[in-house]
C-alpha cells in the first residue's frame, strides 16, 4: 500500500481543524481495511499528524509551559522524534526509555529521567548519561536514591519527585499522587532538598504527578494538587533558592466513551495556572496520553463467532497480551466493525462478547455490547489505543507481540515489524547456547 486513502485521517484534513477529540468513526473504513490487508493482523496504526495536532492544542494552552512527553504512553521511535521535531522535551521512566530517547535525537537538555526505585543498572545508565549528553536531569523519588547517586559520583542536575497526598484518574492503580510508591512525602521535600544542595548537587526543580487519564470531574482535585505543589515550590525556593522548574506533572484523560466529552484544556490550563499561584521558576507538563491515544487503533481480523445464551462470542485474534487496558483496568474502548461499513452491509445490530485467544476469562475487549453482527474474516478496529496499547503488550501464552505501522501527510510505512515465535523463544536458545560454550564450574 503507497499511501493512505484520501479522507483516512479527518484529523489531518484542512477543513477539519484540529478538534479536541479524534473519535473511531473519523476514521476512514476503507483505509484501514486496506492497511490490515497488506501488514495483516493484528495491527497497531499511529498517525503522527494527529500527535502533531495534539501538541500544537497542548501549546496553545499553556503557551509559557515547558512541554515533555511521556514515554511511558507510547516509545515507539516516530512517536519520539515528532515530538522531539514539534518541540517537546521526553520524560523517561526507565534506562529504556531514556536510551529510546537519545536515539531519536534528543539532547540532554531535552530529557528528564524521572525514576521510581531504580535498579542499579538503570542508575549507572543515567548517569553516564547526564555525562555524555550534559543538561540532562536526573529526578530523584527518595532520598535513597540521591544517596545512591551521590555513591556514583553524580552532583549535577537533580530533580526531586514529592508526594502531595491527592491522587487523581481514571482507575486506582494510576492515582500515583496519593501512592506513597511515589515521591518523598510533601512534609519531607525541603528538608531533603536542602541536604541535596548542601551536598553539592545542582538542585533544579520539583516534580510531582496526580494520577492518569484525569477528566472534567477531577479538576477540583487536579486544582488541589497544583496548589500543594506551589506551596512546596515556594517553601523551596526561600530554603534553596532558585529553581528552573516547576513539574505537575500530566495526567490529562482523553474521552474513551463515545457519549464522553474532551477535556476542556483550556480551562485545565487556567486552573493550573491559578493554582500553582507566582513561582520563581518555570512551569512544565509532561502529558502522555494525551499526546498520543486518539491517534491511534488497533486492527483485529475475527475467527470465530459463536453463539451463546445470552449473548454472541466473536473471537478475534488480539488479546489482553495485545491491548491489556481492558482485562487490567477494566477500560472501555470504542470497537468497530470496518467490514460492515465498508460494505455498508445492513446488519443487525445484536450484543456481542468480542474476546481474545488468551486462556483466561479476562481476555475480553467488551461484554454485550451493541455492534453489527460479525462473520467471520471481518476486520475490526478497536479505538484509543495510542496510549499504553503496544508499551503493555506482553509474551504471555508465547504468543508474539503485533506489528505497527504509522502514517504521516500520504506516507504509510512499517514502524515496528511483527514478533514471530522465533523472537519470542530466542532468549532461550541463546542462553542454551551460552551454557554450552560455558566451563563447567571448578575446571
Amino acid at each position: 500500500m503507497s499511501g493512505r486513502r484520501e479522507g483516512a485521517s479527518s484529523a489531518t484534513d484542512p477543513e477539519a481543524g484540529n478538534p479536541p477529540i479524534r473519535r473511531l468513526d473519523g476514521w476512514d473504513a476503507d483505509a484501514l481495511s486496506d492497511l490490515a490487508a497488506t501488514y495483516d493482523t493484528p495491527l497497531y496504526v499511529l498517525d503522527l499528524d494527529r500527535v502533531r495536532e495534539n501538541h500544537r492544542r497542548l501549546e496553545a494552552a499553556f503557551p509559557d509551559a515547558e512541554i515533555s512527553y511521556a514515554a511511558k504512553a507510547n516509545a515507539l521511535g516516530d512517536v519520539l522524534e515528532t515530538l522531539l521535531d514539534a518541540g517537546a522535551g521526553i520524560e523517561c521512566a526507565s534506562a529504556g526509555e531514556l536510551e529510546r530517547a537519545l536515539a531519536a535525537g534528543a539532547a540532554g537538555s531535552e530529557v528528564h529521567y524521572t525514576a521510581v526505585n531504580p535498579p542499579a543498572a538503570d542508575l549507572d545508565y543515567a548517569v553516564e548519561a547526564a555525562d555524555e549528553h550534559p543538561g540532562l536531569t536526573i529526578v530523584a523519588g527518595a532520598r535513597d536514591t540521591i544517596d545512591r547517586l551521590a555513591e556514583r559520583g553524580y552532583d549535577g542536575r537533580l530533580g526531586l519527585r514529592v508526594n502531595p497526598g491527592i491522587g487523581a484518574g481514571h482507575h486506582e492503580k494510576v492515582r500515583t499522587g496519593s501512592d506513597a510508591k511515589f515521591g518523598v512525602p510533601a512534609d519531607r521535600a525541603v528538608d531533603v532538598l536542602a541536604d541535596a544542595a548542601d551536598r553539592g548537587f545542582d538542585v533544579v526543580g520539583i516534580h510531582a504527578h496526580v494520577g492518569s487519564g484525569v477528566s472534567g470531574d477531577a479538576l477540583e482535585s487536579h486544582r488541589k494538587f497544583v496548589a500543594r505543589v506551589g506551596d512546596l515550590a515556594r517553601d523551596a525556593v526561600a530554603t534553596v533558592g532558585e529553581l528552573e522548574f516547576v513539574d505537575v506533572g500530566g495526567g490529562f484523560g482523553v474521552p474513551y466513551r463515545e457519549d464522553e466529552q474532551p477535556l476542556d484544556l483550556e480551562s485545565v490550563a487556567e486552573a493550573t495556572r491559578d493554582a500553582l499561584g507566582e513561582v520563581d521558576a518555570q512551569l512544565a507538563i509532561e502529558p502522555g496520553r494525551y499526546f498520543v491515544a486518539d491517534a491511534g487503533v488497533l486492527l483485529t481480523r475475527v475467527n470465530t463467532v459463536k453463539e451463546a445464551p445470552e449473548t454472541a462470542v466473536v473471537g478475534v485474534d488480539a488479546g489482553m497480551t495485545t491491548l491489556i487496558r481492558p482485562a487490567m483496568y477494566d477500560a472501555y474502548h470504542p470497537i468497530r466493525n470496518l467490514t460492515a461499513d465498508a460494505t455498508a452491509d445492513e446488519r443487525e445490530t445484536i450484543p456481542q462478547t468480542v474476546a481474545g485467544p488468551i486462556c483466561e476469562s479476562g481476555d475480553v475487549f467488551c461484554a454485550d455490547r451493541e455492534l453489527p453482527a460479525s462473520e467471520r474474516g471481518d476486520t475490526l478496529a478497536i479505538g484509543n489505543t495510542g496510549a499504553y496499547g503496544y508499551e503493555m503488550a506482553s509474551n504471555y501464552n508465547s504468543r508474539p507481540r503485533p506489528a505497527s505501522v504509522v502514517l504521516e501527510g500520504d506516507d504509510v510505512r512499517l514502524s515496528r515489524r511483527r514478533e514471530t515465535v522465533a523472537d519470542v523463544t530466542r532468549p532461550e536458545r541463546t542462553a542454551r547456547e551460552t551454557v554450552e560454550d560455558k566451563p563447567e564450574r571448578g575446571e
